[in-house]
């Protein structure tokens, strides 16, 4: 691969854009025009999740949670939050343990929130309990 581009996923039409390294905060999808890396927290579901984390170059931090957890609604705009700071070095995603039951267990995911950080398609460090914004950043920046 060609070390001066990136693979980063469209969070609307789920394709593959190739995007130059430190290019990511601009790049518009060639498919279908809109932006593929915004600073906001991706929704993922089940038929969107493997492909973001598989085949993105760019590290995923997903937070999984549950729309009826307190403490999952009270980090919320925390982890917006977080998102800005993190943009464009890693991408921030959401996915509802509720709605997506076979992904949370296949990743043994037991407490919500729990935040896994991916790289190249691979778990690198899991935190489990809700955070503020700057220990996200904090925690994330330390595990990459």
């Amino acid at each position: 691969m060609n070390t001066d581009t990136r693979l980063l996923v469209c969070p609307r039409c789920q394709a593959i854009n190739r995007v130059a390294k430190g290019r990511e905060a601009e790049a518009v999808c060639g498919k279908c025009r809109t932006k593929v890396f915004e600073p906001i927290p991706t929704e993922l579901v089940g038929a969107t999740f493997d492909r973001h984390i598989a085949k993105s170059d760019v590290p995923v931090l997903v937070d999984f949670y549950s729309p009826t957890c307190g403490p999952c609604l009270m980090m919320g705009p925390q982890f917006e939050e977080a998102a800005k700071s993190l943009h464009p070095v890693v991408r921030l995603a959401k996915l509802d343990t509720s709605a997506e039951q076979a992904v949370a267990a296949r990743y043994d995911v037991r407490a919500v929130p729990t935040l896994i950080l991916f790289r190249g398609g691979r778990e690198i460090a899991r935190q489990s309990g809700a955070m503020g914004s700057t220990d996200i950043v904090r925690w994330a920046t330390g595990h990459l």
